[in-house]
């Protein structure tokens, strides 16, 4: 049975382990070459994401941050899923964590108005992948997105749940 964990917003005793678990995964897991410095928005949680409808979740077991989550609002009643990630031994439905972390998400977005969710990530991330497609979201191609979607240049799939 899957050891049980809080999700919670941010808060900044959090920056240095979700520094550490995103760029861990990011670099070490995939080889997506990306550093922390070239992701200013994780140094600036608050300002970047806790702005609007949007907002920035972790999953915390124990007291150690096993996944996150964020939605930034991009006006428009549109928003944008970024920074979902889990550490390998909390990932599957089993652990229930990446599912908890998405319905938060959506259960923070719907009240406040948000009617569109669009996110980008890489190839090389296929389970991420066939979990938004379950859970509702559809590939779209990169002109389909809103010209206020904050683009990174690792993203090669774009995806879109209406709400």
């Amino acid at each position: 049975m899957a050891q049980p964990f809080t999700v919670e917003e941010f808060r900044p005793e959090f920056t240095e382990a979700i520094l550490s678990l995103i760029v861990g995964i990011q670099a070490e897991e995939f080889g997506v070459r990306i550093t922390a410095a070239e992701q200013p928005d994780l140094a600036a949680i608050p300002a970047f994401y806790q702005q609007g409808s949007g907002n920035f979740w972790v999953a915390t077991r124990e007291t150690r941050v096993i996944g996150t989550i964020a939605l930034k609002d991009i006006g428009n009643r549109q928003a944008v899923l970024r920074k979902m990630f889990v550490a390998p031994e909390a990932r599957g439905k089993e652990h229930g964590v990446a599912l908890a972390l998405l319905t938060t998400l959506l259960d923070w977005a719907r009240p406040r108005g948000v009617k569109e969710i669009f996110l980008g990530t890489t190839d090389k991330f296929k389970a991420a992948h066939r979990f938004y497609e379950k859970n509702g979201f559809e590939a779209v191609s990169p002109d389909a997105l809103p010209s206020a979607f904050p683009r990174m240049v690792q993203d090669t799939r774009y995806y879109r749940r209406k709400l």
